[in-house]
């Protein structure tokens, strides 16, 4: 199932998206909360504006280095555990929202990545049942201000800017996350083209080792890393993020 959240100029609602990506029919309640139930009414997903599928009411957790070729072209070793790093829920932006370069940075890059929502509550759980939490599957740009990740020495200012953190189309639930190929695009040209069955820690893995350090939140988000390609993007350029089974996000980059 694909569920959307979207507006039509109105308050935000959500959606079940049908197979092609085409139409999307309006549901009543928040699907990580309550019950839905379909309204009746009909939209052409081309005619809505698409948001953001899940705003964190908690956290993104940031997974880093989880592909040994991205540790291996940042030059950087492969961590033993996953390295986890947070990102506020401010940075979190829609479909085709413009990702902002802020002043601060002359080095941004894109980072395509998977992103897995947190469905319930849930602390300490051990991978064989990390699964069970999960509500779903989506894509996501994981933005770094690369420079200032070098300078700071840790990662909060970072990845954590306003607009660093597009989601999106949608939330996938019935989806396999062990073998997706995830694709970057910038301005059509394919900069980034991996697989999660390269990650050293799968989703099983993340979820598990994130709920032994913090307790997780329905709505939550895991940045499971990125695979090799990162680079810098600039104000007029368009990124791309595809994921198997899921769907494209894209966003424009702008600088104000």
């Amino acid at each position: 199932m694909r569920i959307a959240r979207f507006t039509t100029g109105e308050d935000p609602v959500y959606g079940l998206v049908d197979g092609a990506g085409e139409k999307i029919a309006e549901v009543t309640g928040d699907p990580l909360y309550q019950r839905i139930e379909l309204t009746g009414a009909t939209h052409l997903v081309e005619d809505v504006r698409l948001l953001a599928p899940v705003i964190p009411r908690s956290k993104v957790i940031g997974i880093g280095r989880n592909y040994a070729d991205h540790a291996a072209e940042m030059g950087g070793a492969v961590p033993d555990e996953p390295l986890m790093f947070l990102v506020p829920n401010t940075a979190v932006v829609g479909p085709d929202d413009p990702v902002v370069l802020p002043q601060q940075s002359t080095e941004v890059h894109y980072e395509g990545e998977l992103a897995v929502v947190i469905g319930r509550m849930s602390k300490d759980l051990e991978p064989e049942d990390a699964l069970g939490v999960v509500f779903g599957y989506t894509c996501a740009n994981d933005v770094t201000a690369r420079d200032l990740q070098r300078s700071d020495g840790q990662w909060a200012r970072a990845k954590g800017f306003d607009t660093f953190c597009p989601l999106g189309p949608w939330v996938e639930t019935d989806l396999d996350p062990g073998a997706l190929r995830v694709v970057t695009r910038l301005d059509g040209e394919v900069v980034q083209d991996g697989t999660t069955t390269d990650m050293l820690h799968g989703v099983a893995a993340l979820v598990s080792h994130a709920s032994k350090a913090f307790t997780l939140l329905p709505g939550d988000v895991i940045l499971t890393g990125t695979p090799a390609g990162v680079g810098p993007m600039e104000a007029g350029q368009r990124v791309e993020v595809e994921i198997e089974g899921i769907g494209v996000l894209a966003n424009p980059v702008v600088r104000r």
